[in-house]
């Protein structure tokens, strides 16, 4: 696998090694407890925060300047320890490109320091109960007022939503222009009209919480990201990102489970030998990886057109979907190769399916995926 990464610098191969190390000591260790429990990760994403990964994704002077495939592979590491901890981070990074792409030189200055070490924690504030797969059918307003705007509507899992210090929050600033009317706007946490609902309960990444959000607020001038009507235009930008990080998180997660499978067969003894010296389980291994190795490049593709500054829409929805269905496949494998063992909690297969059954479904569905694929061929 490790050679998949040539491309990478002494200081980049560093910093990985570090990483690789923290998760394996800390955050794999507490992934089951996380999960049993639900509670949030606050404390992994501080210890986090001491190795650089709170600002891996931004480039110098906020950020350690990584490489796009060297930051595949940070998330793909993370992702191995805990499911629940990289869903956290990921859901910041969305925040934090937000300003990064669609924000001024002041807003940079003032958030992307404090997020990158780690002292304030973004959230991404874009879907809503009738505004999913498509953004531009939103309901959340904003209207300018003397004092700036008054921000209203709702949004739904919101990732960090309740515990963030700071929103981007997506809203309609001119309905007569439809995505071209979408403006973003910076919601500090503690703005009054700014109220968290309940965190929803759910299958997997359960200490990576996501909650429901009302807003009625007042904002400032300088709370628009960036100029108005503008925010479809980072939120699509924001997405291509995200989704090449959600194939890291898969596979990072479907190898931890391929790792565990490797492990399991090789120790398992049925019959007098272990379970890896049947035909049948070699191959059923060899799919495994075979599988994911193709989806690892294809993220390593987009990672490299996004390091290159190239549009990479296609690249990303690719690598998606790829990882995103194989990781479904390969961490049921992995559980399937188990036995009845693989459905305890006592090993982390169920988990590890349950956290990656999300990845099909959110930063845009694999059908949306395939949409956008569809319409590249077509254009």
């Amino acid at each position: 696998m490790t050679d998949l990464f040539h491309m990478l610098s002494d200081e980049e191969r560093a910093f990985l090694d570090m990483l690789a190390r923290f998760c394996a000591q800390e955050l794999a260790p507490k992934a089951a407890a996380t999960d049993e429990s639900g509670a949030f990760v606050h404390d992994q994403l501080a210890a986090l925060a001491a190795t650089g990964m709170m600002g891996a994704n931004l480039p110098e002077p906020w950020g350690p300047g990584i490489s796009a495939q060297a930051l595949l592979r940070a998330v793909e590491l993370v992702a191995g320890g805990c499911g629940s901890t990289v869903s956290a981070l990921t859901a910041h990074y969305l925040a934090t490109d937000s300003i990064l792409i669609g924000g001024t030189a002041a807003q940079r200055d003032h958030w992307l320091p404090r997020a990158a070490e780690g002292t304030a924690l973004g959230a991404f504030a874009l879907t809503e109960r009738n505004a999913g797969s498509d953004p531009a059918d939103m309901r959340t307003r904003a209207t300018r007022t003397a004092e700036g705007w008054h921000l209203k509507g709702a949004k739904c899992f919101i990732s960090n939503g309740g515990v963030a210090d700071f929103l981007i929050v997506y809203a309609v600033t001119d309905p007569s222009k439809a995505h071209k009317g979408i403006s973003a706007f910076l919601v500090p946490r503690g703005t009054p009209g700014l109220t968290p609902g309940r965190a929803e309960r759910t299958m997997g990444l359960r200490g990576g919480h996501v909650w429901e959000l009302d807003l009625d607020c007042h904002l400032p001038p300088d709370a628009l990201l960036g100029d108005e009507g503008t925010g479809f235009r980072t939120a699509m930008k924001v997405l291509d990102n995200g989704r090449v990080e959600v194939a890291a998180m898969c596979t990072g997660i479907a190898q931890a489970a391929l790792d565990a499978a490797v492990a399991w067969t090789k120790t398992r003894i049925i019959g007098g030998e272990p379970l890896a010296n049947r035909q049948g389980i070699r191959w059923q291994l060899a799919d495994m990886a075979l599988d994911l190795r193709a989806a690892r490049l294809l993220a390593l593709e987009a990672a490299r057109q996004r390091a290159l500054g190239l549009r990479f829409s296609e690249a990303a929805s690719m690598a998606k979907l790829a990882a995103s269905e194989m990781a479904g496949r390969v961490t049921d494998g992995a559980l399937q190769l188990h036995g009845g063992y693989g459905y305890t909690a006592d090993f982390p297969l169920e988990r590890h399916a349950r956290d990656v059954r999300i990845m099909r479904i959110y930063e845009g569905s694999s059908e949306i995926q395939r949409g956008i694929i569809a319409a590249h061929l077509l254009a």
